[in-house]
């Protein structure tokens, strides 16, 4: 067995949620002996860096239960189950800001918090945004305000503590050493 290697002895799901599966799991260590894992399974994310013609980062802010406050995030939604995450990445960018693209490039993919969970998020970027002019509906329980700032605006929103999540955080930065 690898040094790091964890092999599963036994595993019971213990939630079944809409958006999260929890499961408990007894492992072998490499030393022999045991241990349990707490694990989330997360059908994953996309999340879309949108920039305006006039070179401005749509962003939406909405509120976050877990942190009991809005956060202002990079349009972004959970994927559907087999769903591609180009496909999902246009569909947030439609639901959360009306604006649409045929034109998204991966940034980058990444693992949110894998010490108990599997959520991979993707992130895209478009400069080639289309205003709908009927924009699909969102989902009924998601409420958002949509704002245009620049990456100056952006970053100041960061240190206001305004901006806290990672894929948000990562975007900027991004757009940060694109613009150096």
């Amino acid at each position: 067995m690898d040094r790091f290697e964890e092999k599963t002895v036994t595993s019971k799901k213990i939630f079944e949620g809409n958006i999260i599966d929890v499961q408990l799991d007894e492992v072998m260590l490499s030393n022999g002996e045991t241990a349990q894992r707490e694990l989330v399974n997360h059908p994953g994310a996309v999340a879309v860096l949108p920039i305006t013609p006039d070179n401005k980062i749509v962003l939406v802010e909405q509120y976050r239960k877990p942190l009991e406050r809005t956060l202002i995030e990079i349009p972004a939604g959970k994927l559907e189950k087999n769903e591609n995450p180009l496909t999902a990445a246009v569909r947030e960018l439609e639901e959360e800001t009306g604006y649409t693209t045929t034109n998204l490039s991966q940034v980058t993919s990444f693992y949110t918090s894998p010490g108990f969970a599997n959520e991979l998020v993707y992130i895209y970027v478009t400069n080639d945004l289309i205003r709908m002019e009927n924009p699909p509906a969102g989902d009924d329980d998601e409420f958002v305000e949509v704002m245009e700032v620049t990456l100056d605006e952006a970053k100041d929103l960061v240190e206001e503590g305004r901006i806290q999540d990672a894929k948000t955080n990562y975007a900027i930065l991004y757009l940060h050493a694109l613009n150096k």
